[in-house]
């Protein structure tokens, strides 16, 4: 496809909104001046200080920047031409912004912001999974009844996955699978016998001899590097909740609730990601899931990309392709064909430009709610626990996610994962349970909480234990 022939120049170019300057939020605020057809001059954080400062980070003269805390202030900023950097998105809604970027990652301000982008006129694009796993669905509904569109971001997973995944449904392939690398390599210097990953180096003696898959069983190979790296948790929720964005896009399965995510080198992913029958784990076709990349440091990265394993339907076909370099399974019945990046603000544009110019989302244009992502205890939990979610991946101590088919929300239902975070546990949680909505304090002032509800009305969703 010619970028230039689709995203050809409107009037102005689009005006944009970021909420959230994370490292998300400022990798898009700094690739955006290179874009023509894209102007980014509103930030919104937590406080217009810290969306100062993020401005600041990227380049912009203080000068430049004009800290608002009124709508009125905003307005006058921005007919002066400055840079607007807010403390609240309400602040925002009466400047000649197009589409609102939520990129903050916090489920329930994400929630607010979210909805006062749709119900203000704006196309969304939704970077912040955390919200978009629990009402994307319906923000996705409201949109479009406002003549307006949801769209997830190129540049995260979710986004290219569906690209990648609709791309090979176009041309008329047998989907067997499809995902993405995890966020992190795992990195084996052969020499040491060790494995890097995310600045953690852990002993890996006895992973030479299960380097190459050979001739020799592929579950006893994944088993026997497991062992070797169990000291590395091989699933993080992030995955889990970016893949099940994803499968409700895309009508694909989860083949076990936790995943599979086997330590694989980039060879090995169509045969670990086919039928059983033919030697792979899976117990059918459809399938999506996350793998950790395994290589050595002279070895390209998969670098978080995003994969689709087809059906070899015409061995002479794939056999002229494997001869090009194409990548088969042990067998030649399955391929991988795969885009192996992700760079965040970076790409963000192509989805922005596509709501901006043409009203087009770049995922599903009416996603479902078919899985949830629900939260699993790893510990006893007692009474009173607060569900703090925390850190970069925004993960919750001693809770573990897990996929589950959506259900209207009840006390018995499985809560989702970003529903609970930041609340307080009112019963207690035993070890390998999962957590039920009835067993978390949500106070009903939440926003996500409402639409949530609104979600599961608006799309019949049944009551599910």
């Amino acid at each position: 496809m010619n970028y230039h022939g689709y995203f050809a120049a409107g009037s102005k170019p689009v005006e944009v909104c970021v909420v959230g300057t994370g490292a998300f939020g400022q990798s898009l605020m700094s690739q955006a001046r290179r874009v023509p057809l894209m102007s980014v001059r509103v930030a919104v954080d937590i406080t217009a200080e810290r969306a100062a400062e993020a401005w600041r980070t990227v380049g912009a003269p203080a000068r430049d920047i004009a800290l608002c805390s009124t709508s009125a202030e905003a307005k006058a900023a921005f007919a002066n031409g400055q840079l607007i950097a807010c403390g609240d998105i309400a602040c925002t809604l009466d400047l000649p912004v197009d589409v609102v970027v939520e990129g903050t990652g916090h489920p329930e301000s994400g929630a607010r912001h979210a909805r006062l982008a749709v119900e203000s006129g704006r196309h969304l694009v939704m970077a912040s999974k955390e919200v978009d796993i629990v009402i994307g669905p319906y923000l996705s509904a409201a949109a479009r009844q406002a003549g307006r569109v949801v769209t997830p971001v190129d540049g995260d997973q979710p986004s290219l996955l569906i690209g990648q995944t609709t791309w090979a449904e176009t041309l008329g392939f047998t989907i067997v699978a499809a995902g993405k690398s995890s966020e992190y390599d795992y990195v084996y210097d052969p020499v040491a016998e060790t494995v890097t990953t995310s600045g953690r180096t852990v002993a890996a003696g006895g992973l030479n001899a299960d380097w190459d898959l050979g001739t020799r069983s592929l579950g006893d190979v994944l088993a026997s590097r497991a062992r070797t790296l169990a000291a590395i948790p091989p699933r993080t929720v992030p995955d889990l909740c970016e893949m099940l964005i994803a499968a409700n896009a895309l009508d694909l399965t989860p083949d076990r609730p936790d995943f599979h995510a086997p330590i694989l080198r980039v060879s090995e992913v169509p045969s670990a990601f086919d039928v059983a029958a033919n030697g792979g784990l899976l117990s059918g076709e459809r399938r999506i899931d996350v793998f950790n990349c395994l290589r050595r440091p002279d070895e390209l990265s998969f670098a978080g990309g995003v994969f689709v394993v087809v059906r070899c339907e015409d061995a002479a076909v794939w056999r002229m392709l494997a001869e090009k370099g194409h990548v088969l399974s042990r067998d030649g019945r399955a391929a991988m064909l795969y885009l192996p990046r992700h760079v965040l603000g970076l790409e963000a544009a192509t989805s922005i430009l596509a709501a901006g110019l043409h009203g087009v989302s770049t995922g599903a244009e009416t996603p479902l709610p078919r899985y949830d992502l629900a939260a699993r205890a790893d510990a006893d939990l007692p009474a009173g626990t607060v569900l703090t979610a925390e850190g970069h991946h925004h993960s919750i101590k001693n809770v573990s996610g897990w996929a589950v088919p959506a259900s209207r929300l009840h006390t018995g239902a499985p809560i989702p994962f970003y529903l609970a975070a930041n609340h307080k546990l009112t019963r207690p949680v035993a070890k390998g349970e999962l957590i039920r909505f009835g067993d978390v304090e949500i106070p009903e002032a939440s926003e996500l909480l409402s639409m949530r509800r609104k979600q599961d009305a608006h799309f019949g969703v049944p009551a599910r234990h």
